[in-house]
């Protein structure tokens, strides 16, 4: 049995492997295609992070492994198909952020449907693949309720240069992960439009707020929300140019088509699919996300950037 298994291949789960294998442990990496996981093995490279070379400690299998530890970081959409066929009964740290379009469910209520007796964690942070596999100072957080559970996953992934910290509020680590992803967009456009630095650093600040109020609306805690899972990755992906979703929003904000955008992208861009399920998960709470709801809405068509922007301006004024 390996110490640790990886569930897709991606530069996400490539990194995540070859971050267990820096903190001493053996580990499977599965990639859903056997020609790629053939390739990856005998290479011991992928393009998806260049310069990476894959350590001794990893094998890339194309069969679902078994270990004491298995992370889960297919992108959350198919994330249902592949973990009702994960073997084994050790804890799972999803890492894949966002919510289910078909269900508008987080990544753990997802696991429960299907995995309704396996122990599990989430996973995340501000962390860019390509710095995590360089073995860039970085920090994240393990969040479940139950503390054996976040002590294991901790035990197993972190090392000088990646620093765990357990948290017990997964829902407010979730819904920090998946919100992040939208309002980061909105970041984006605002730049990619010319729309100044002000602009920016009102609609992040905003969009925290949103994140904080959909969290405590779920039964998650606000204060989540201005840790790592919350602020850190926020300011990470409204900021750093690695960013998917920020480029994603740059290109939208100077014109450019979604379909277009996303048919030159080979990785998934999460907030794509998250905003509509988010702003859909939130109204049944009886929750707003006028950003969310504005980010949306320009994606899917219905409003330009400038109807966009003069909705949020619009809105009536009250209190901070």
């Amino acid at each position: 049995m390996n110490d640790v298994a990886v569930i897709g291949a991606g530069a996400w789960g490539t990194a995540l492997a070859v971050q267990a294998a820096r903190a001493g442990r053996t580990v499977a990496l599965w990639a859903r295609d056997s020609a790629r996981a053939a390739d990856m093995q005998a290479r011991r490279r992928t393009p998806r992070l260049p310069g990476i070379v894959l350590a001794d400690a990893i094998t890339v299998v194309d069969r679902l492994p078994r270990a004491g530890v298995t992370l889960v970081a297919v992108p959350l959409q198919h994330m249902r198909g592949v973990a009702a066929d994960l073997p084994g009964s050790g804890p799972l740290a999803v890492c894949a952020k966002g919510v289910e379009t078909a269900s508008l469910r987080l990544p753990l209520e997802v696991l429960a449907d299907v995995l309704p007796n396996r122990a599990a964690a989430v996973l995340t942070g501000p962390n860019f693949a390509h710095e995590i596999a360089a073995g860039l100072p970085a920090a994240a957080v393990v969040a479940a309720t139950a503390e054996p559970i976040r002590a294991e996953i901790i035990a197993a992934m972190a090392s000088g240069g990646f620093r765990l910290y357990g948290n017990d509020d997964p829902i407010g680590a979730q819904i920090g992960g998946a919100a992040k992803n939208v309002v980061a967009i909105a970041a984006g456009v605002v730049v990619g439009a010319g729309l100044g630095e002000n602009a920016r650093a009102a609609l992040v600040t905003r969009g925290l707020a949103e994140i904080a109020r959909l969290a405590a609306a779920l039964g998650g805690r606000a204060e989540t929300v201005a840790g790592l899972s919350g602020l850190g990755d926020l300011l990470l992906t409204c900021t750093g140019t690695a960013s998917r979703n920020f480029s994603l929003g740059l290109e939208l904000g100077r014109g450019r088509d979604l379909a277009d955008i996303l048919a030159g992208r080979s990785d998934v861009t999460e907030g794509v699919a998250t905003a509509p399920a988010l702003v859909a998960r939130a109204a049944a709470s009886g929750v707003t996300l006028p950003i969310g709801a504005a980010v949306a809405a320009v994606m899917q068509g219905r409003l330009t950037v400038l109807e966009a922007v003069a909705a949020l301006m619009g809105r009536p004024l009250r209190d901070e």
